[in-house]
């Protein structure tokens, strides 16, 4: 059974979606936002339900909190808000939340939202360890128009099988890259690239997740 982790101060509200949900997940809650990162790492749920307004910590805080560590930097985060969706949503999906919900909330659609995201396999959130590490690339490819580009990047976060990193262009899901690290006045051929994951879709600029199809030996990191 997949894991939710619900975060919010409003018991009430915590207890509705703890009986809405646990028909189909393990659900663990908390009203506090610092007790919030430690169950997230020791329970290591598949999804994280986030409330914006709490004491301590605002739900914008919290978030940057999770996509700062290796492990939570890859669950799908869930805001759901009493606010007006039209006043934060574009700051949430910049922070790369996969969903915003506003109160009172609708289920069905918050749990098909769920369904459609666990049902994705990302088995990099657990399998590697990923370090935070810019590096300087050079990315080649075609965005999602077909159009031939060339783009300099830097990566977030690295894995001896791929990065995490900001692009200018839109890139479709499954588009393959070549991919140079930069360094030093020289740039070596690192591999190809698919893009597995796309966030943060209402910037002007996104992040992607590659994952290397082929890979040289001057890639930064190995197993």
């Amino acid at each position: 059974m997949k894991k939710l982790l619900i975060i919010d101060d409003d018991g009430a509200l915590r207890g509705m979606m703890r009986m809405r949900l646990s028909d189909t997940y393990e659900v663990f809650d908390t009203e506090d936002p610092e007790q919030a990162l430690a169950l997230a790492l020791e329970k290591k749920p598949d999804a994280i339900l986030l409330d914006l307004m709490m004491p301590k910590f605002s739900g914008f805080e919290l978030c940057q909190s999770f996509r700062a560590l290796t492990y939570t930097s890859y669950l799908p985060i869930f805001v759901i808000s009493g606010q007006s969706g039209a006043k934060y949503k574009e700051h949430c999906d910049q922070l790369g939340a996969a969903g915003y919900f506003e109160k009172p909330i609708d289920f069905k659609k918050l749990k098909e939202r769920l369904r459609i995201e666990l049902e994705t396999s990302r088995p990099e959130r657990r399998s590697e360890v990923r370090v935070r590490m810019r590096v300087p690339l050079r990315v080649k490819g075609f965005d999602a128009s077909g159009k031939a580009f060339e783009e300099l990047a830097e990566t977030e976060n690295v894995s001896s099988n791929g990065f995490l990193c900001s692009c200018a262009q839109p890139l479709l899901q499954g588009t393959i890259l070549e991919v140079f690290v930069a360094a030093g006045g020289k740039e070596h051929y690192a591999g190809k690239v698919r893009v597995v994951r796309k966030e943060a879709g209402g910037a002007p600029w996104q992040r992607y997740g590659c994952r290397f199809e082929e890979k040289t030996k001057d890639w930064v990191l190995h197993e």
